[in-house]
């Protein structure tokens, strides 16, 4: 049987410095889902180098599977902490466990947690027109919000 652990040292000798492991997941029947990103994005080429270097590896007459190597993907939630420190100053959505979702700009990342940065527009006292207001927000890993970047078209 395959485990996540031969996957991960595969994907470690077929990837730079400038990619990264996000997730593997193996399911029933060797169904290997692998997900990759990198500092500036990830090519399908990559994926491509890297499914071919596991496929590789093992001996089909001896290990049936199905491999899926792709991307980590803007719509999908951030699951390593590097994917957080590669889109400091990027519009983030934050899904906290129990409470409303935040859009705002991620500023800072530590070990910790995260920090937002959200521009609202309030009427202050003694000011005619509303004004623009910054608002910063902290979010810790340990309280497992969901996070994705906010996709605009300009």
């Amino acid at each position: 049987m395959i485990t996540n652990e031969q996957i991960e040292k595969l994907v470690h000798e077929a990837i730079e410095e400038e990619f990264f492991l996000v997730s593997v997941s193996i399911k029933k029947g060797n169904v290997i889902e692998v997900l990759l990103d990198g500092d500036n994005g990830i090519s399908i080429q990559k994926c491509v180098e890297v499914s071919r270097h596991i496929e590789g590896s093992f001996d089909r007459d001896i290990e049936d599977f199905e491999l899926s190597v792709s991307s980590a993907g803007l719509g999908r939630a951030f699951k390593v902490h590097r994917q957080y420190t590669k889109n400091i100053g990027r519009e983030v959505e934050v899904n906290p466990k129990n409470d409303k979702p935040v859009k705002g700009l991620l500023t800072k990342v530590d070990d910790e947690g995260f920090d937002i940065e959200v521009k609202t527009k309030e009427k202050l006292e003694n000011k005619k027109k509303k004004v623009e207001v910054i608002h910063n927000f902290r979010f810790l890993f340990d309280d497992e919000p969901e996070v994705k970047n906010i996709i605009t078209f300009k």
